[in-house]
């Protein structure tokens, strides 16, 4: 089963738009983030230099950046035309990350 079926993808292009979307999200999220980040402290530089503070800054840092990711898939799904997909995606992975009850 190829992700067209998988998805309900009726076409080539439409799957193609799609992957656009994805592949702008993820570089949109990170560009976005990065003020917000400097503005509450969240920097490199805000870390002693130990074995442990790359792990700390790192894992912060993604966390941070996850709800940016989310909101920006269904905005830029739905400047794309493609909100419905990427609606019922969101809605699913927050399902199966335990965070259904923020749809409710």
């Amino acid at each position: 089963m190829g992700l067209k079926e998988r998805w309900g993808i009726q076409s080539n292009w439409q799957l193609l738009v799609i992957f656009w979307v994805f592949a702008i999200t993820g570089s949109a999220s990170v560009f976005v983030a990065k003020p917000f980040l400097n503005w509450i402290g969240l920097s490199r530089d805000s870390f002693p230099l130990s074995w442990w503070s790359g792990w700390v800054y790192w894992s912060l840092r993604i966390l941070l950046i996850f709800p940016i990711y989310q909101i920006l898939l269904v905005l830029l799904g739905w400047l794309f035309g493609q909100f419905r997909f990427f609606w019922n995606f969101e809605k699913k992975m927050l399902h199966r990350i335990g965070l259904g009850f923020l749809l409710k």
